[in-house]
């Protein structure tokens, strides 16, 4: 066939291109097809004529009536810049030609359509000397999978997968044979659609025949809402695709350019393709007509490409090549976007209409079970009866509940499976409270779950194959499951049977993962295993440790298989106690507990029926913890015993009313953990008339409320209480807080009239915009947030939830407001809040942004939020806090003060962050050394600076009055435990601080005199050595030289080698990039030091003779400080005097302590250069010994209040942390050093990115 001619290297023709500038789509065919104002007889044409249908408007038949007409739209298209051209087969489907009653034309029209479109490309390269490509456009027909329509219907539609598989299959068969480079699905509104469409194409490709080309996937936002007409977001959309690995993803038609940026940026950091954008001449206008220039369009997609954001532009409806040649040319000077190598790593992707991330900090994800014939009585009659809409009823309950993946089963034996699951999936789309979230398709039979796959436009989780029918099998049914986009649970059976024991488990997991990853490809985020929850307590003795198999093997599985995740159907465990549900929920429980701390990341089971572990009640903790870890041979006869003296009848744990006995504060925070809203109301109101206790209503909910709700966090952080009762405690802490705002808005009125205020916008003490992100329902945080925020006079303007960012953007503009605080409780938030952040800072926003909600902090504002926004990102902790950083931020006088101490404690967990990451991808060290920073030096301002004198200068002696001025207190304070709260943290505020402002300053009124003492007496001794040597940067080392230009030692140096952020263009850093190197031409240089203080250790004794631990923990904290001090002091006169590089430099200490200054002191040991060996070439080239520093065995320096390092003065020298690194660099240093990589690793071990076998 003709497709076998295509080129191999499209893929690396298309990388190329694509890598080096951003390249041009088409425009719009239908556009220019209406210009031509073709008749009836025109699109008929001479063998049409006497078709018994209307064909006009079929656009796709003038390939087969007008061929001129295409090709010079085609032409056209080309010549005005354009490198793709799509064919003209935008309805090339059956199914769209049934209008026309030209089925049997289909194959034909995609034929010479791609044809038509190949002549016109390889005309146009030959004009020019610049290839083209042709992209085989597959419509989104005028059908949809996920949509009925009919109203009363909503399980009915007029299409089915399979169908609509027979139809794309035909169409994809003709493009291909025509020749085209790439097979483009486009215009997308239901995403099941283009998963039939992707399905054919993937079958062409592995049982067809046909090479495999390029898939680019083009997706519609119909609307601002961000969602496709079938209700799925942006981020949803590119999970239910991805499973094609399409080289380009982006979206087309809808909207215009100006509107879809928001959304094309969802694309662009959700997915590791390219990014397409081909967007219509902004909004029809009320004719159907576009008023947006070729100037305007092409204007907004700059600002696309300004961003980073795209690889593929071009234009959709209302565009011409006037507006192809005006993006084509504006399009020149920017670079394209940089595809990310990895998204998401270690991260199963699911979704339903919304997505939904499982990575390894994932709490525990419940698949919820009522909706399986097997599971539930009442649903199994519901379906077995007809009742589907009832039954839906049971689906909303369980995502209500807090079921965060729906498990659907359908296998009874009265029952269609294959009709029952259809029929009840398209239900569950009509439903959007139900179909947001993924779905798992639970069924024995493979036929079922096909039909089931068939129905949804999510990427849900098939539930199971086994090994039990052979490899052959598993394969086959695994390929399938690839194809159709789904995640797999392979259950732990093989030929042999069902594994009972852990080591058997572990096994048929281990064989089935290779076969997966290995054979089928699957993405190994993609598997699920079951390693069969078994049923104890049978009376069967062997039967009594499968609880204990299944967590050993759980905790096997995934420390052996990477990716991975482990589940199983939680009921199985406790089957032998059926129709004593207390006894099974406490069961379920107790094993959940133990079985999620071994690894276990998701399980069916019914989210609403879960106690809290601590609330089992003694006796029955302890019977079921004995049972699960078989520790008593009369487990199960005493835990039956037990069950008789609750009473058959007894479903639930009882909860006695001894509570309402206890003070109103202790009965607030039990209704909150136990989510009881029965008294809260009048528990609430309670509280509130104790006007003693509670002045404000506002108290009541920073006292007793949220003490409740911070007990409630603790338990679930534990794994202690699970999602469904974290979310009735929330509803018990929204009808408290409910209650109480009638009664603070009073407040609030009176005390605004109390003020005098002319009008209420001036009785405001600020404009707070608040806003639930984009993604996340959940608002009790941010709600409470706005109370407190409220009540403390500011003007709360509260976006409710699921909140786009340009709307949060365009209010903060509209209402002028000073603060914006963004919340969200699930983990995609966070991605949401950084692109909140990254937008306020391409806006030019300056107004403060808060970040608050459970998933979020400090450390991920500050290493992920806060460098995206120039302007101030905080985490506020919690409601209690929220006042207190808003008033701070109000006063012109503490803000200043504030943000500088946030820059600062951020910029500090920033380093401790990336030093402690472990599970990070690493650059190669070549791939590390040609992403190193390039300085200029042939620019004038790099060029070195000669010291005043090579070689060294002791300090026998040096005047410690000279160094007082130069001491930074604030870790003296830190040795006492002593940390002031804002604004009172640092030196000299602490003393203001209500805590422990008044024993800080006795402890530094005690310093003080201790130091004048130690001064006067002359009882320390402040000694020290620098010096200065030629230098060259000879690749990751530096070269140092005698005066007579001899080689005389080197100082080995490490590279950055830990990925960074796509979104981070910061180089790889060594310290050797800030030396001239070698090739330049320069001398350069570079300083070393050592300083240290004397006498410490003799005065300790004579404290210690006299029993005083108090002076000598002084002693120690000043030394220290006065040999920082005399670091300080030392490199301020290198720079001025030494060395000479920075000659008029004038600043105080503050400014010292805050490196306001050109060059850096680092030092081995340390984040830049954390081998500790090179001390050693240090010591010799200082003669530090001669002074008496010396170094201990482990490279620690004597005496302990010393300080080293290295000067640099490059100007363009910055601190930075190595990080990690990897083998290959550990193997380069241990050779350039010429010694064992044992000896490296023994020294590096903190850093080694890898374990030391």
């Amino acid at each position: 066939m003709e497709n076998c001619d295509v080129k191999e290297d499209i893929f690396q023709k298309l990388e190329k291109c694509l890598n080096e500038r951003i390249m041009i789509f088409d425009g719009g065919m239908g556009t220019m097809i209406q210009k031509h104002a073709l008749s009836e007889e025109d699109f008929k044409g001479r063998e049409f004529r006497d078709h018994p249908h209307s064909l006009k408007g079929n656009n796709d038949l003038l390939s087969i009536t007008c061929p001129d007409i295409i090709y010079d739209i085609h032409k056209s298209y080309l010549e005005a810049g354009a490198d793709f051209v799509e064919t003209n087969t935008f309805s090339g489907t059956w199914v769209a030609q049934s209008d026309y009653g030209l089925e049997s034309q289909v194959y034909r029209l995609n034929v010479e359509s791609a044809r038509l479109a190949k002549r016109a490309a390889q005309d146009v390269a030959m004009e020019t000397g610049i290839e083209r490509f042709v992209a085989g456009a597959m419509g989104p027909t005028n059908r949809t999978l996920s949509i009925s329509p009919s109203v009363e219907q909503p399980d009915y539609r007029n299409i089915t997968f399979d169908e609509l598989v027979d139809a794309y299959t035909e169409q994809a068969r003709g493009l291909l044979d025509g020749g085209v480079d790439i097979l483009l699905v486009e215009t997308i509104f239901d995403t099941a659609n283009a998963k039939a469409a992707l399905f054919a194409i993937e079958s062409l490709f592995e049982e067809g025949g046909y090479r495999h080309i390029p898939i680019f996937i083009s997706g519609t936002i119909v609307d601002k809402s961000g969602r496709t007409l079938s209700g799925q977001t942006g981020e949803a959309f590119v999970i239910s695709v991805s499973h094609t690995n399409p080289m380009c993803l982006g979206l087309n038609c809808a909207l215009g350019a100006r509107e879809m940026r928001p959304y094309i940026e969802t694309i662009s950091v959700n997915t590791t393709a390219y990014i397409l954008c081909y967007p219509n001449a902004g909004l029809p206008n009320t004719f159907g007509d576009y008023d947006e220039t070729p100037a305007m369009t092409a204007e907004y997609l700059s600002e696309f490409a300004d961003g980073g954001l795209v690889n593929i532009v071009g234009g959709c409806c209302g565009t011409s090549p006037d507006h192809i040649r005006a993006i084509a040319e504006s399009m020149k000077k920017y670079r394209p976007r940089v595809r990310p190598e990895s998204i998401h790593n270690d991260y199963m992707l699911l979704s339903g209409l919304e997505p939904m991330y499982i990575g390894p900090h994932t709490l525990f994800v419940n698949i919820g079970e009522r909706c399986n014939v097997a599971g539930s009585r009442k649903f199994c009659q519901l379906i077995t009866t007809g009742k589907y809409e009832e039954a839906l009823v049971v689906a909303k309950l369980q995502v209500e509940s807090g079921a965060q993946v729906l498990d659907i089963n359908m296998d009874e034996g009265m029952l269609d499976g294959m009709a029952a699951i259809s029929k009840f999936i398209k239900l569950i789309s009509s439903e959007p409270d139900i179909a947001k979230v993924p779905l798992c398709v639970d069924s024995s039979n493979f036929a079922v779950v096909e039909a089931g796959l068939k129905c949804t436009q999510g990427k849900c989780i098939v539930n199971s194959i086994s090994l039990k029918e052979g490899e052959e099998d598993f394969i086959k049914k695994a390929n399938l499951i690839k194809r159709y986009g789904a995640a797999v649970v392979v259950m732990a059976f093989d030929e042999d049977g069902q594994a009972t024991t852990a080591g058997r488990k572990v096994e048929i997991c281990k064989r089935s993962y290779r076969l997966l990853v290995d054979r089928v490809h699957f993405n190994a985020n993609d598997i699920i295993f079951d390693p069969n929850i078994l049923t104890i307590a049978t009376g069967m003795e062997e039967h009594n440790a499968y609880g204990i198999e299944f967590i050993e093997a759980t905790r096997m599985i995934k420390k052996t298989l990477p990716g991975a995740r482990v589940s199983g159907g939680v009921s199985n465990f406790s089957f032998s106690f059926r129709g004593m549900d207390l006894i099974r929920e406490a069961m379920h429980s107790v094993f959940l507990y133990h079985a999620i701390k071994a690894g276990m990341d998701m399980g069916i089971v019914n989210a609403g029926c879960l106690p809290v572990y601590d609330d089992i009640p003694t006796k029955l903790l302890e019977l079921c913890e004995s049972l699960l870890w078989n520790t008593d041979t009369d487990g199960t006869e005493k835990l039956l015993a037990f069950s008789q003296t609750v009473g058959k009848d007894a479903k639930k744990i009882t909860v006695s009313d001894e509570w309402r006995m206890t003070s109103v504060e202790e009965r607030l925070s039990y209704a909150l953990v136990k989510g009881i809203d029965k008294y809260v109301v009048d528990d609430t109101e309670e509280a509130r008339l104790n006007r003693t206790l509670y002045p404000r209503t506002l108290n009541v909910i920073e006292g007793p409320l949220m003490k409740g709700m911070s007990i409630v966090g603790d338990l679930f952080g534990a794994g202690k209480m699970f999602l469904p009762q974290v979310i009735k405690s929330a509803r018990v802490m929204k009808k408290a807080v409910g209650y109480l705002i009638p009664f603070m808005e009073k407040e609030k009125q009176e005390r605004m009239l109390d003020s005098d205020a002319k009008d209420i916008e001036s009785a405001y003490a600020g404009t707070i915009v608040l806003a639930t992100v984009k993604g996340d329902v959940h608002d009790i945080g941010k709600n409470i947030v706005g109370v407190v925020l409220g009540c403390n006079n500011y003007r709360v303007i509260d976006l409710g939830v699921m909140t786009p960012c340009e709307k949060i953007l365009q209010t903060a503009i509209e209402e002028n407001a000073d603060i914006i605080g963004v919340s969200g409780l699930i983990t995609p938030s966070l991605d949401e809040m950084i692109h909140v952040a990254r937008e306020m800072e391409r806006v030019g926003f300056h107004v403060p942004l808060l970040i608050g909600g459970a998933t979020t902090s400090k450390t991920h504002t500050a290493v992920k939020i806060a460098p995206r926004y120039s302007s101030l990102a905080v985490h506020v902790l919690d409601a209690s806090k929220s006042a207190v950083v808003c008033s701070t931020l109000m006063d012109e006088i503490s803000r200043a003060e504030f943000i500088e101490e946030i820059n600062e404690e951020y910029e500090e967990i920033r380093e401790d962050h990336y030093d402690s990451i472990k599970d990070r991808k690493y650059l190669t060290l070549e791939k590390a050394r040609q992403r190193r920073p390039r300085i200029d030096w042939k620019n004038s301002e790099n060029h070195p600076v000669k010291p005043a004198s090579l070689g060294i200068t002791i300090f026998e002696d040096y005047d410690l009055s000279k160094l007082v001025t130069y001491i930074d207190w604030k870790p003296f304070f830190d040795v006492w435990q002593l940390r002031g709260k804002y604004p009172n943290r640092g030196y000299p505020k602490i003393f203001k601080d209500q805590t422990v402002g008044e024993e800080a300053r006795k402890v530094f009124t005690d310093a003080e005199s201790m130091l004048q003492n130690l001064i006067n007496k002359k009882s320390l001794l402040a000694k020290g050595s620098i010096a200065f040597y030629r230098a060259q940067a000879v690749q990751d080392d530096i070269w140092l030289y005698n005066e007579d230009g001899i080689h005389i030692e080197t100082f080995f140096g490490l590279r950055q080698q830990a990925e960074k952020d796509s979104s981070c263009e910061d180089p790889y850093y060594c310290l050797s990039d800030f030396i001239a190197p070698a090739d330049s031409g320069l001398d350069d240089y570079i300083g070393l030091f050592a300083v240290s203080v004397f006498g410490v250790d003799e005065l300790c004794q004579e404290f210690k003779a006299q029993y005083d631990d108090y002076s000598i923990i002084m002693v120690k904290a000043l030394a220290d400080r006065l040999a920082e001090a005399f670091a300080e002091e030392m490199h301020e006169r290198v720079r001025r005097e030494y060395w000479g590089y920075n000659k008029h430099e004038c600043l105080g200490a503050q400014q010292l302590h805050k490196i306001q200054y050109p060059g850096i002191r680092p030092a081995p040991g340390y984040p830049s250069q954390p081998d500790h060996t090179e001390k050693l070439t240090m010591w010799s080239l200082l003669q530090a010994d001669d002074i008496e520093i010396t170094l201990t065995d482990s490279l620690a320096m004597y005496p302990a209040s010393s300080v080293s390092g290295l000067y640099f003065a490059n100007p363009k020298s910055i601190y930075f942390a190595v990080g990690k690194i990897t083998k290959d660099q550990v193997a380069d240093y241990a050779n350039r050093k010429g010694k064992e990589i044992d000896y490296i690793e023994k020294w590096l071990s903190p850093v080694l990115a890898y374990d030391i076998e």
